[in-house]
Order: structure tokens, then C-alpha cells, then sequence
């Protein structure tokens, strides 16, 4: 249904939700920088405001989504016709002897900082990815073999009938980029609080350094992306799989396969949204045809159908 902005409007503005914004673009609250423009960008203030904001969408039959930093995720090009609520007022942070408390919209390098600077190990993996701590439990995000579901306790989430309960490590259901988050969207994160231990401040600054050097070396942060595209296979790297067929630099429109690293999609010409999908799709098969592999894409596509 095509929304009343209006009315949508009047009931944020009258409940109190929280800050509010009309005809967003989407590519400048997405990693990639591609997508439309959405209707209206929600800030609620609390859960109970969120809440009460979920409640009115679904009576209205609204269409919403929940969206960190968009670091992995890949809008179409054509108007979002409904509301992008951005958990950016969840943004408390609180340290315990060896655990932190994070919610959904901290963002996950800052909190991997901030362990740092207090001699706590377990977040070094996490300094150099540009999404939100309740991306990052929805993506199970991971680097240098370390991943959130190594190091969460527990998870504070709103479920579909409106509670808030806490899910265990085991509940949330981790793998390799994925959890239990992805398989129910309807479930939305809140908090994590994540597990930590005692180190030193200097080794765990020299290790977050060395990569971040890795990073600038081997990775076109020069470009907007989101990172790896692809998962990679037991055994193989998508990226080689990629790069042996020839494909690195390959384009199609203004989206191109990185010369640097091929499990990278660069926006490197104001690629549209669809350059970028045609261009993960044309590889998917290609890897396919050749190899018989069937990659699984990282990113998630969002207003296609």
C-alpha cells in the first residue's frame, strides 16, 4: 500500500517517538551509497517508544525496517515506500570487570576502541567493521577467525509480540555470518552483552594497528562497499575463486570488482543499486558455472520484490 507520510508524520510527532526525517536517501545511510529515497527515517527514543511505533506500522500494515549503519545492505533503486527506523538512540555503552554491555545502535568500532583503551581483549576483530553492534549480531560479523558469537553472552531482544526477553549465546543460534536474528527478522535486538578478558593496552593497540595497515593494503577502503560480498566456501576463498576466473576489475555500470580484492564490489562511478546486484549475480554464476560452487551472497537485498 502507498503510505500517508502525513499520518505517519502526525503519529510520530503526537506519541513523542522520537526525531524523524521525510524523503531520506538511502544511499547516504548505506555503505554502498546506492539506493532510493525512503519515505520517513524514525529515531525512536526508547523501547517503549519503539514499541508503540511497531504497533501502529503493523495496524496500518506499513512496510519497515530496522536499519544500522546499512553496511550490508544493498537497497534497489526505486522509492522506499514505508519507514526506516534507526536504532541510533540505543547507544549506551556500559563496562563491567570483563564484560561491556552494548546496545543495538553503538557503533561496533567504537566499542571495539574503547575495550582497547581499557586493556580488554576479544573486540580486535571488530575495530575496522563500519556497522552496528545490532548489525553485527543480526550478521554474526566476523574477521581474523573471531566472529560476535565467540564473544556474546547473551542477547536482549524485542520479540514479535512485543517483549523483551534475553536469548542465551546458544539461543541466538551463531554460525559463520549468520544467527538467529537472520532466520526470524521479526525479532530485533536491543543489547548484547559481550564477554571479555584482562590484556595488555599496548600489545592489543599494536595488534589493532597492524591491521588496520593489512586493511589500507589489501582491502579498496579508498571506494564505497560493504565489505565482502560473498562467503566464503569450507575450505576455499571466495576472493580467489573470483580472482582465478579472471574477474578482478570486471564492471558493469558504475559497480566494479576490485582490482585489490576480489570479494570487494566497489561503487567506484555512481553505480546505481542495480549495477551492484547485476554485478554479484553475474559472479555468483560465473563461480558456478565453473567451479559448481554455489557462493552465498553476505549482503542483504532489501526492497526488490
Amino acid at each position: 500500500m502507498v503510505i500517508k507520510v502525513e499520518d505517519i508524520v502526525n503519529f510520530i510527532t503526537k506519541n513523542e517517538i522520537g526525531e524523524y526525517k521525510e524523503n531520506v536517501s538511502l544511499a547516504n545511510n548505506t555503505t554502498y551509497k546506492v539506493g532510493g529515497i525512503a519515505s520517513v527515517f524514525v529515531y525512536p527514543k526508547d523501547t517503549d517508544k519503539l514499541i508503540l511505533l511497531l504497533k501502529e506500522l503493523k495496524r496500518l500494515d506499513i512496510k519497515h525496517k530496522v536499519l544500522g549503519n546499512g553496511s550490508n545492505t544493498l537497497f534497489s533503486d526505486k522509492e522506499y515506500d514505508g519507514v526506516i527506523i534507526k536504532l541510533d538512540k540505543f547507544d549506551k555503552i556500559t563496562f563491567f570487570t570483563n564484560t561491556v554491555r552494548a546496545e543495538a545502535g553503538v557503533s561496533l568500532m567504537k566499542l571495539s576502541n574503547q575495550a582497547v583503551r581499557k586493556g580488554l581483549a576479544g573486540l580486535e576483530f571488530a575495530s575496522g567493521i563500519p556497522g552496528t553492534v545490532g548489525g553485527a549480531i543480526f550478521m554474526n560479523a566476523g574477521a581474523y577467525k573471531s566472529d560476535m558469537g565467540y564473544i556474546t553472552k547473551w542477547v536482549k531482544v524485542l520479540t514479535p509480540k512485543y517483549e523483551v526477553i534475553r536469548m542465551t549465546n546458544k539461543e541466538m543460534q551463531f554460525h559463520y555470518r549468520t544467527s538467529f536474528l537472520q532466520k526470524n527478522p521479526d525479532y530485533i535486538c536491543l543489547e548484547a552483552s559481550i564477554q571479555l578478558r584482562p590484556s595488555s593496552r599496548e600489545l592489543l593497540q599494536e595488534i589493532v594497528d597492524d591491521r588496520r595497515k593489512r586493511r589500507v593494503e589489501s582491502q579498496p577502503l579508498e571506494y564505497p562497499s560493504a565489505g565482502s560480498v560473498f562467503r566464503n566456501p569450507d575450505n576455499m576463498f571466495a576472493g580467489k575463486l573470483i580472482e582465478d576466473l579472471g574477474y578482478k576489475g570486471y564492471s558493469i555500470g558504475g559497480a566494479k570488482v576490485s582490482e585489490k580484492h576480489a570479494n570487494f564490489i566497489i561503487n567506484y562511478n555512481n553505480a546505481k543499486g542495480k549495477d551492484v546486484k547485476d554485478l554479484i549475480e553475474f559472479i555468483k554464476s560465473e563461480v558456478k558455472k565453473n567451479y559448481d560452487v554455489d557462493l552465498k551472497v553476505e549482503q542483504e537485498f532489501v526492497n526488490w520484490e
